[in-house]
């Protein structure tokens, strides 16, 4: 589903206009990356939490040349999924 589809469907959903579900889902996306990129972890209780995680720096190797390269450390977003959420995907 990409996200015009989940649009319409959060409308339909809600019992809203389109406008009303892009505004809302905009601003859900909106609020999750600027509290990841604060360093916050959200939990939303039953569907899950994300968190920002540490990756160290580490080498790797070039998959075409073989060639040995160096990977810089980076944090990188996660997401896990909560009790209720794996329960309804079941």
């Amino acid at each position: 589903m990409n996200k015009g589809e989940f649009v319409a469907f959060i409308a339909e959903v809600g019992g809203i206009s389109k406008a009303e579900a892009e505004r809302s889902l905009n601003l859900i996306v909106e609020s999750v990356t600027q509290g990841l990129s604060k360093g916050k972890e959200i939990n939303l209780v039953g569907f899950g939490g994300w968190k920002v995680q540490k990756r160290e720096a580490r080498e790797g190797r070039n998959p075409k040349t073989g060639a040995k390269m160096r990977i810089a450390a980076y944090k990188q977003p996660t997401f896990k999924a909560g009790k209720k959420l794996k329960e309804a995907c079941n």
